[in-house]
């Protein structure tokens, strides 16, 4: 196996805040369990446009033993990213300081602060919108079944949503606990369905915020499925 220049990632510097991921054209970075990693080494071009990008200085260039790299297997990969499952949505945006605003039946409505991605799976751990964030944690169903689920909860917070019946439950446990101890997250706010799999959001809140060591406020908001507030 040849010794060529590649990308390397010091974990323990990495914060996983994803700014690298964009900028590797190739799609050979990925965040991983809250880290960036190299996923593939024949991805790797080993030119480091990605390393002016890392504000903690974890990414490197070394020269070791790796496969060359594959351009034809490098568009077979930004193939699949572009039809799968969002491969590349660690691409962190925040949009939070702008309020923004929709018109409904000649009023102006805010319909609250914009970030990306908003799928808790997807979220990068130290992404800069969970600053001093007051979070809000939704099931994936609320927003279709509330109707003025934007106008009255998404104001002034950050999203995430996530469906504990059909997604990794311990997952959301792991990456919640991550994102409360890394982050000063100033309360939470739990909107959930009035159905029995949806119990399991309220519970996975409260043993993340127990795992993680602080005392973090939690409102819970049920919805029923008559498409109103359970009192």
């Amino acid at each position: 196996m040849p010794v060529r220049e590649i990308i390397e990632i010091d974990e323990e510097l990495c914060n996983g805040c994803g700014e690298c991921i964009p900028n590797c054209e190739e799609g050979a970075l990925q965040i991983v369990d809250g880290k960036a990693r190299l996923i593939r080494d024949d991805l790797c071009d080993g030119l480091g446009a990605c390393l002016g990008h890392c504000p903690t200085g974890a990414l490197k260039i070394i020269h070791r033993e790796a496969p060359d790299f594959d351009h034809a297997a490098v568009e077979e990969h930004l193939g699949k990213m572009k039809t799968t499952d969002c491969a590349s949505c660690d691409v962190v945006v925040d949009a939070s300081a702008a309020e923004t605003a929709t018109r409904i039946e000649g009023k102006v409505v805010p319909i609250g602060q914009r970030q990306w991605p908003i799928a808790l799976r997807l979220v990068s751990i130290k992404a800069p919108f969970f600053k001093d964030a007051s979070l809000l944690l939704t099931a994936d169903c609320v927003p279709f079944a509330y109707p003025e689920f934007q106008q009255k909860y998404l104001p002034g917070k950050v999203l995430v949503f996530g469906c504990p019946k059909f997604d990794d439950a311990q997952g959301y446990v792991n990456k919640l606990t991550q994102i409360f101890q890394q982050n000063a997250i100033q309360n939470v706010t739990v909107v959930k369905m009035e159905v029995p799999c949806c119990s399991g959001l309220q519970r996975i809140v409260e043993i993340a915020i127990n795992q993680s060591g602080k005392k973090i406020p939690v409102e819970n908001v049920t919805i029923g499925l008559s498409g109103s507030e359970k009192a």
